[in-house]
């Protein structure tokens, strides 16, 4: 190779980039997931480097801004053949340079975990990822749920905004050209939590799951498993013990555990209590 890698450009990616991310997942082992690349691409701002050999993307990631009072980081990812030569620490230096000031969070798998350590995050949190066929017990709960309408998008957005501690109108708005559904919980009128279904390959992402306590968080995901015949999949926050346990107890397997890292910040914004389940963990 004629050009080093530390030489290298770091472009911005576009949904053009689409076909690229999605083979460089693939490179890695990981799913193409082109659907959530698509959403990312145009919600947020991604970085790349290039094969100067025409050989793809040599590393890409995404970075999801909310307004200034917090950015996402997530796809961080690079190509099995440029594994372990400093492309990865390079591209969240360009990304950290990038964000200034600005508070950061990311979710980090335990390989990845030692190098954002490395960069100033600290572990502030815990997900749990269950993957599976959701069995339902026939159960009638006393929470009223409903397919979401049109006419609900502010109050959710409002909703969200009051949990997630940040204004995700951007992505929020998204949500129902994105996701297969969306459902709303509802109390004399008044929204009491919300849940999207989002396909995934071949399952259905739970995401985001925000309700006003656990028996409302468990009506909404039976409701969205009572309208689709594939695995669900979903990434609970630790502390929500009686969910995961009750998940479990249903058909949803543990197949993961990421740590919820911040940088810039001690926490995560809003209402943890209520928020049970991110959008996706590459963008909180």
């Amino acid at each position: 190779m004629s050009t080093s890698l530390s030489e290298l450009p770091i472009r911005h990616l576009t949904h053009d980039d689409l076909v690229a991310c999605a083979d460089l997942s693939e490179d890695r082992g990981w799913p193409r997931e082109e659907h959530k690349w698509g959403l990312l691409l145009t919600a947020g701002t991604g970085y790349g480097i290039d094969d100067p050999e025409g050989k793809g993307l040599v590393a890409a990631c995404v970075v999801t801004e909310y307004g200034g009072d917090l950015s996402a980081i997530g796809m961080v990812l690079v190509a099995e053949r440029f594994a372990r030569r400093g492309v990865g620490r390079r591209l969240m230096h360009h990304v950290l340079t990038e964000t200034g000031t600005t508070p950061l969070t990311l979710h980090a798998t335990p390989n990845g975990r030692p190098l954002y350590e490395e960069l100033g995050f600290t572990t502030t949190g815990r997900a749990e990822m269950v993957r599976g066929h959701f069995r339902a017990d026939g159960e009638a709960s006393e929470v009223t749920t409903r397919p979401a309408t049109a006419e609900d998008l502010a109050a959710l957005v409002r909703l969200d905004a009051e949990v997630f501690g940040v204004d995700r109108t951007h992505m929020i708005t998204r949500l129902p050209a994105f996701a297969d559904q969306i459902r709303v919980a509802v109390r004399d009128g008044e929204l009491t939590g919300y849940a999207a279904a989002w396909p995934n390959m071949a399952t259905q992402v739970v995401g985001p799951l925000i309700a006003e306590d656990t028996e409302t968080a468990k009506a909404l995901i039976a409701s969205l498993a009572a309208h689709s015949d594939r695995p669900l999949r979903t990434d609970i926050d630790v502390r929500h013990e009686e969910l995961l346990e009750w998940v479990r107890a249903r058909g949803l397997e543990t197949i993961a555990f990421n740590a919820v890292m911040t940088r810039g910040i001690s926490g995560l914004p809003g209402d943890w209590t209520r928020r049970f389940a991110p959008l996706t963990v590459a963008a909180g």
